[in-house]
């Protein structure tokens, strides 16, 4: 306990100095978790003034919330990665969730542009419009879409849009780790977006962390279900909300934590589960066995590419002849 006590103290202290480095109050890194109110604005000086951002976009789940200072920063830079190609699916539902709060919040409902190369799109797919409407409350008329052929032009794209107040939110899908999208673009991006007062998100599928602009990065991963819950208690054998595992990666206001959310499509909020609640049915092979089969099948033996030591290889398991030159000659270089 007590090392942990002294490594938070050490964490605050750094973040005390970055604030002086950047501009930011330093009262309003005293534990962040204690000033965390729903909908405070983060002040900030710039030139020597004290100013008010827009206020943080809180999500319904309270632990999450608090753990960010409130919630994920309106007029900011946000990165939220999809580690692997796999949770690309999670990745996007989650970011569209995020913006599905914004235009339900709206005073005014503006459009979302989502902005993307057209090799993400034909990757991970594009948008589909019944599911966004039934899922997140998103009908075709806010979202626009814009496939760019390269990576300079995404950004552009990206860049121009992020100082316009006509979009509620700007999406930026990028997959892996171009060497284009480096710290002074992001920094380009984060402060357009700062200037407008709307969020830009960096969508980055199948990426690791590097250094960006961004205040916060969150890694979001697909969950495990829970069971659906009714009066009686979980209804066995069923599918529940879907659930996203969000990772805290970066924050200037939270430590790195680890988070199970799901999103309530009828209520358009995000709720925690501190609990995986899983049924019986849960626990058992992921895939059913055969008809005519009572056990699956016994593991192979060991797999060599030689013959073992001694014994003689069939003729039939020798290369042709015509295979003869291309095992002796030299491997291709270049």
């Amino acid at each position: 306990m007590a090392s942990s006590a002294v490594a938070q103290a050490t964490v605050f202290a750094l973040r005390r100095k970055i604030a002086q480095i950047e501009g930011t109050l330093p009262e309003r890194l005293e534990p962040a978790v204690a000033h965390a109110d729903e909908g405070q604005a983060v002040v900030l000086r710039r030139h020597g003034r004290a100013i008010v951002d827009a206020a943080c976009l809180a999500t319904g789940a309270a632990g999450f919330d608090a753990a960010l200072g409130g919630g994920l920063p309106l007029a900011a830079l946000t990165e939220i990665h999809g580690a692997q190609t796999r949770d690309a699916g999670a990745a996007g539902g989650f970011v569209l969730a995020l913006t599905g709060l914004l235009l339900a919040r709206a005073a005014c409902r503006t459009p979302l542009l989502w902005i993307g190369t057209a090799e993400i799109f034909h990757e991970a797919g594009m948008p589909y419009a019944p599911g966004l409407r039934s899922r997140f409350g998103i009908s075709p008329d806010d979202l626009l879409i814009a496939e760019a052929p390269k990576l300079i032009d995404a950004l552009w794209i990206a860049e121009e849009a992020a100082e316009l107040k006509g979009f509620s939110a700007v999406i930026l899908e990028i997959r892996g780790n171009p060497q284009k999208l480096d710290l002074t673009a992001t920094r380009r991006l984060h402060r357009r977006a700062q200037a407008a007062g709307r969020p830009v998100f960096l969508l980055r599928q199948a990426a690791w962390a590097e250094p960006t602009a961004a205040p916060v990065r969150l890694v979001v991963s697909p969950a495990t279900a829970a069971p659906r819950h009714t009066i009686a208690g979980p209804l066995e054998g069923s599918i529940g909300p879907p659930g996203f595992a969000v990772g805290i990666d970066k924050s200037r206001l939270a430590l790195p934590g680890q988070f199970t959310l799901e999103w309530n499509a009828d209520e358009r909020a995000f709720a925690e589960r501190h609990e995986q609640a899983l049924g019986p049915a849960d626990t058992g092979a992921m895939v059913s066995l055969s008809r005519h089969r009572a056990h699956p099948a016994p593991a192979a033996g060991a797999v060599v590419a030689f013959a073992p030591a001694g014994g003689t290889t069939a003729a039939g398991r020798q290369p042709s002849r015509k295979q003869h030159p291309a095992h002796r000659g030299p491997r291709r270089a270049g």
